[in-house]
């Protein structure tokens, strides 16, 4: 579970339950119906915007995100200089032998052994890479249109109250409490948006460059394999892919043996 995401919301939420809670008519906040309007109607426009699949398919990348842990690129790079100085001594076919846990290298390692041309290996992960990319991306949008819709929820559940206020104004101490369940459906809106649809399209947005990033370093690192390069060259060039201020933060296993 990505620990950042899970404090962030429990203490954003805790923030604003807590400080209702401490206050008087804690309960005046607690309205099914407004609720219903904000997150029922949120749902319902945004799966208008995308097929069926696409918004159920996006929730389980957005689920995948978040409880997957995926390599650190320095982690990658150095399992895939330990494959190269095995490839480089041995031949690719002792790479067979080796357990890969990231399912994209161990395509690629997979594919080098079979003897396919770096050409194909490169077309495939490229292929693979880019399926990943618009799947993060349909995420993203999808989770973006909610924090663009509950606000609006929100203002459309807040109208629809204040015209029930206003054509009820006989009882002038019916207003206040009127007014206030009106406004609770424009607070739900802003909760919503701001406090969960919007952070986990940007924390989404994180985590598909993370994965482009390792993506990209995986190609470059089967076909450097491929051509044979020394693996403390292949090391080097791999590491272009970091911050500089991360490049040197450790030595890899290759450079402590």
């Amino acid at each position: 579970m990505d620990l950042a995401t899970l404090i962030g919301l429990l203490i954003a939420w805790g923030l604003i339950v807590g400080t209702i809670a401490l206050g008087a008519a804690a309960g005046t906040f607690l309205n099914p119906p407004s609720f219903a309007i904000v997150v029922g109607g949120t749902f319902a426009v945004v799966m208008m915007r995308f097929t069926l699949k696409q918004f159920i398919g996006s929730l389980k990348t957005a689920i995948k995100a978040f409880m997957y842990k995926s390599d650190t690129p320095e982690e990658l790079i150095a399992r895939v200089v330990e494959l190269a100085g095995i490839a480089r001594k041995e031949g690719l076919l002792a790479l067979e032998r080796q357990e890969i846990s990231n399912p994209v290298l161990a395509l690629g390692v997979r594919m080098m052994v079979d003897g396919h041309e770096p050409a194909v290996v490169r077309k495939a992960l490229i292929t693979e890479m880019n399926e990943t990319v618009n799947r993060h991306s349909r995420g993203q949008e999808v989770f973006r249109q909610m924090g663009d819709a509950a606000p609006a929820m929100g203002m459309i559940g807040t109208l629809i109250g204040l015209v029930q206020m206003l054509s009820n104004m006989s009882d002038p101490k019916s207003i206040g409490p009127a007014m206030a369940i009106a406004l609770l459906t424009t607070l739900y809106g802003a909760m919503i948006a701001n406090m969960f649809a919007l952070p986990i399209a940007d924390k989404l947005a994180l985590r598909s460059n993370e994965e482009l990033m390792n993506k990209n370093i995986i190609i470059e690192s089967v076909m450097g394999i491929m051509e044979g390069q020394n693996p403390k060259v292949l090391e080097e060039l791999l590491k272009n892919f970091l911050p500089a201020s991360r490049r040197d933060a450790e030595a890899t296993p290759a450079e402590q043996a």
